[in-house]
């Protein structure tokens, strides 16, 4: 039995700290499970102490494990410096982003501006992964992430930040339903309806579903998809209402018969946020990354309205 562990195993056991469970830290670390679990039967033996407490919902960690991960994530960090810093010197040095985002961040924004950076910077990896804002906040804290995107809502604590995008979320109807000729609406007022809905456990879905709990209400969902553009169509075809992002719904309203509100809710008008915890401390590709960020935060908006709504409107109201 080895009495020692090494950077894969340090890694492995974020990885299973961070999922909650070694199932799910073994299969993002790559590894069969009997062999995750034989690595960490073999950390716990060398440091002579139980690191994780395991349990039917899962693991948590102990105060050993926490320090664990704790200098783990520390040790991440100065070996992402070393990278950037032998980058200069040395060609196949990999450095690794972890980004975190809210869901308009993620399908809205990102695409473009990562696919540019990624194209400019073969040597970097960005790992992306979708989470509520105050979730990311904690991760960055914690440093479980080293940049985050949130909207300023959300209290960003010690974080340092900067501006990123505007994040307006919109009812979308069909031009049919009786609130299509509204002008805007309150969230309160969709709540009686039925909802069209992403797939899976979305930000974006947690986030309304929150909204309407504090009002006492519950959303009801007829069908969830994975794009904004299945849920339109099936707005158009009056299966539901929906709450998404504007540049979504804007987008989807060039091409169905749908009508997009701006939501009345004071909540609904959002700014997302980049958050660190401090640019000083971190590598020149995740600082790099930051300032492509910032320069795509200067693009101007999409148009608030569809393309040729006014006329199509007009032709059918008569």
């Amino acid at each position: 039995m080895s009495n020692r562990f090494d950077l894969s195993d340090l890694r492995l056991f974020l990885h299973i700290v961070e999922s909650g469970s070694i199932t799910a830290g073994a299969a993002r670390a790559h590894m069969a499970l009997a062999s995750a679990s034989a690595r960490i039967r073999n950390m716990e033996d060398a440091l002579g102490t139980a690191l994780l407490e395991r349990g039917r919902r899962g693991i948590q960690t102990t105060d050993a494990g926490r320090a664990l991960a704790h200098h783990a994530r520390m040790m991440g960090q100065q070996m992402e410096q070393l990278r950037d810093e032998l980058g200069q010197y040395a060609q196949g040095l990999k450095g690794h982003i972890r980004l975190l985002c809210n869901t308009s961040a993620m399908t809205e924004f990102l695409p473009e501006v990562l696919a540019s950076f990624l194209a400019r910077h073969p040597h970097t990896d960005i790992e992306l992964e979708e989470k509520l804002s105050y979730e990311v906040v904690q991760a960055v804290v914690d440093g479980v992430a080293d940049v985050g995107i949130i909207a300023d809502s959300t209290d960003s604590g010690p974080l340092q930040t900067f501006p990123f995008r505007q994040d307006h979320l919109v009812a979308v109807l069909a031009k049919k339903h009786p609130l299509a000729k509204r002008k805007s609406v309150a969230f309160g007022e969709l709540l009686g309806e039925d909802f069209v809905g992403l797939s899976g456990d979305s930000a974006l879905q947690q986030h309304l579903s929150g909204h309407a709990t504090r009002a006492g209400k519950r959303l009801q969902y007829r069908v969830r998809l994975r794009s904004f553009d299945g849920i339109c169509r099936m707005v158009e075809q009056l299966v539901g209402v929906a709450v998404i992002p504007e540049t979504a719904a804007y987008a989807c309203a060039a091409h169905l018969d749908i009508r997009v509100l701006p939501l009345a809710d004071a909540w609904a008008k959002r700014q997302l946020l980049i958050c660190v915890r401090g640019l000083d401390g971190l590598p020149g590709h995740t600082r790099e990354l930051i300032q492509a960020l910032q320069a795509h935060s200067h693009r101007p908006p999409k148009a608030a309205n569809p393309p040729h709504s006014s006329s199509s409107d007009n032709g059918k109201r008569k």
